[in-house]
């Protein structure tokens, strides 16, 4: 008789180990690092602050001299306070008031059905190609942190608000949002 192997979410997750500086080993022996991009609104700015945009985003692709993933994340927008916040405001309300806030919430729920109400996270994921005879952290780090900071001073050049995950439990959660984006609420 065969017996069948369990396999837990660890056998098939790429990550080894998360280091406390945020540094996370992959099975393959690289290393990564996933730094968090606040993007500015494009759409608002005038057409001279768009050119002088543009042209930093040229001076950083031409700067960035190595290979990074670009990632971005949609995560529907929860909006259950939100409606018991109107609901519980109606219920106090003239009749008026109550059917003009229950269209509100049949509006805010189809937009929110359709991915209208979408949060947006965008991710940088730099990559270390370990060789088989680097093993040491530090340096790994550092290259890794000094890619993140050209990348942070680039994109700060156009406007952008780039944030490091050093924390542990940072880096927890965000993994967990890249594995399980259905029930994940944006909390960064």
């Amino acid at each position: 008789m065969k017996k069948n192997k369990i396999n837990s979410i660890q056998d098939w997750t790429p990550y080894d180990r998360i280091f406390e500086n945020g540094i996370i080993k992959l099975k393959d022996n690289s290393y990564i690092k996933i730094i968090k991009v606040d993007p500015i609104n494009f759409n608002l700015k005038s057409d001279l602050e768009k050119e002088s945009i543009l042209n930093s985003y040229k001076i950083f692709l031409k700067t960035c001299n190595f290979n990074f993933q670009i990632l971005i994340q949609s995560n529907k927008e929860d909006l259950t306070k939100h409606i018991s916040d109107i609901k519980e405001y109606a219920s106090q309300e003239e009749k008026e008031i109550v059917d003009i806030s229950n269209k509100y919430i049949e509006y805010i729920n189809s937009l929110n059905h359709e991915k209208k109400s979408s949060s947006k996270n965008f991710y940088i994921i730099l990559k270390h190609l370990n060789n088989k005879d680097e093993n040491n952290l530090d340096l790994i780090y550092e290259e890794l942190n000094d890619k993140y900071f050209k990348i942070k001073d680039c994109l700060s050049r156009c406007g952008n608000f780039v944030t490091d995950f050093s924390d542990k439990d940072q880096i927890i959660d965000i993994l967990f949002s890249f594995l399980n984006s259905r029930i994940f609420l944006n909390n960064y």
